[in-house]
């Protein structure tokens, strides 16, 4: 299994390159940002300050949308970093949350987003797309190679992840709800004439590693990871405004929590302390996320690796953001590798 690192791009950017470099020392190799253009600073330009300060780290979003840039900016800004420093990057990309809604855009259509999956890694691996109808071609792309991994939830975005990315991004690490996902992500590539196999899976979730597994110690580790119920909850609203309480299309595992949520404030957003996220139960904190000692840890890592995932990525945005990166160096890393 392989190791992200997830973080916001608060400045300064040095931190967030710092934070970088530590998670590469303790045997992580994916290094992620948010991508929200009004709450964060530039993602692209930190990455080539990541890229710099780093030897083998694959960077990218988590995850850019196909309406913030045009698909042509995208694909070329991707090519100059993997022609500056080796095809060290990856394209996470998802139909757009806070990006969109912060700036007063919905999010996109998937048929849209399905189409720039197609034309971003044809740019950005030298050959021709159409981009509103006309042939674009990046003439000095040479040898470049930009995987694309696709964000999704829902039934659709699920089938549409497995006939066209390479690789399935599933925000939460609940493993009835992991196993239900990657089944259907699977079965849309078969469907779809390719190899599952060939599909990456990487789950993402908070990490807090603590010294024990007291009340006291938990319920900390839980205050500080509520918030991504809140996160995950905006995606879970689209999906019962789309398909209903109760149906059969979506798990009641996944859309049962949010019967009591109100509103959302975005000014708090991937934040422990965001109040818009009073409606997330400790359940949900406990399913959704990675608590408890090292080897609490381990054992739903290696459940959700018996899964399928490939990767972990570990959304360090709270309190203890070096030592868990540093906990996961010395204990966990290590023990899933083996």
């Amino acid at each position: 299994m392989d190791f992200g690192l997830v973080l916001q791009t608060d400045p300064p950017a040095s931190s967030v390159v710092g934070l970088m470099r530590r998670a590469e020392r303790n045997g992580f190799r994916y290094g992620w940002t948010f991508d929200s253009a009004v709450l964060w600073q530039e993602p692209f330009v930190i990455y080539s300050q990541i890229l710099e300060h780093t030897r083998l780290l694959t960077v990218g979003p988590m995850v850019t949308n196909p309406g913030t840039r045009t698909w042509e900016v995208t694909a070329s800004t991707f090519a100059t970093l993997n022609d500056m420093f080796g095809n060290r990057t990856v394209c996470g990309i998802g139909r757009g949350d806070s990006a969109m809604r912060v700036a007063g855009r919905k999010p996109n259509t998937l048929a849209r987003l399905g189409e720039a999956i197609d034309v971003i890694r044809e740019l950005a691996e030298g050959r021709e797309a159409l981009v509103n109808g006309n042939p674009v071609r990046l003439p000095w792309v040479r040898d470049g190679s930009l995987p694309v991994w696709m964000a999704a939830y829902g039934p659709k975005a699920l089938a549409l992840a497995g006939q066209k990315a390479d690789g399935f991004i599933l925000q939460l690490a609940d493993p009835f709800l992991t196993e239900w996902m990657v089944k259907a992500v699977r079965q849309a590539a078969t469907d779809a004439g390719r190899d599952p196999a060939e599909v990456t899976i990487c789950v993402a979730a908070p990490a807090y590693v603590t010294a024990d597994d007291s009340p006291e110690a938990l319920t900390h580790a839980r205050d500080q990871c509520r918030w991504f119920g809140g996160m995950v909850g905006n995606h879970v609203a689209d999906l019962v405004a789309r398909y209903g309480d109760g149906s059969d299309a979506v798990p009641g595992e996944l859309t049962a929590y949010i019967k009591d949520r109100q509103s959302y404030d975005y000014s708090h957003h991937g934040r422990a302390g965001n109040s818009s996220t009073e409606f997330v139960p400790d359940e949900i904190v406990d399913r959704f996320c990675l608590l408890g000692p090292a080897e609490a840890h381990i054992a739903k890592l290696r459940h959700l690796q018996g899964l399928g995932v490939d990767q972990f990525a570990v959304y360090d945005m709270h309190d203890a953001k070096e030592s868990t990166i540093d906990a996961y160096g010395q204990h966990i890393i290590s023990a899933l590798r083996d």
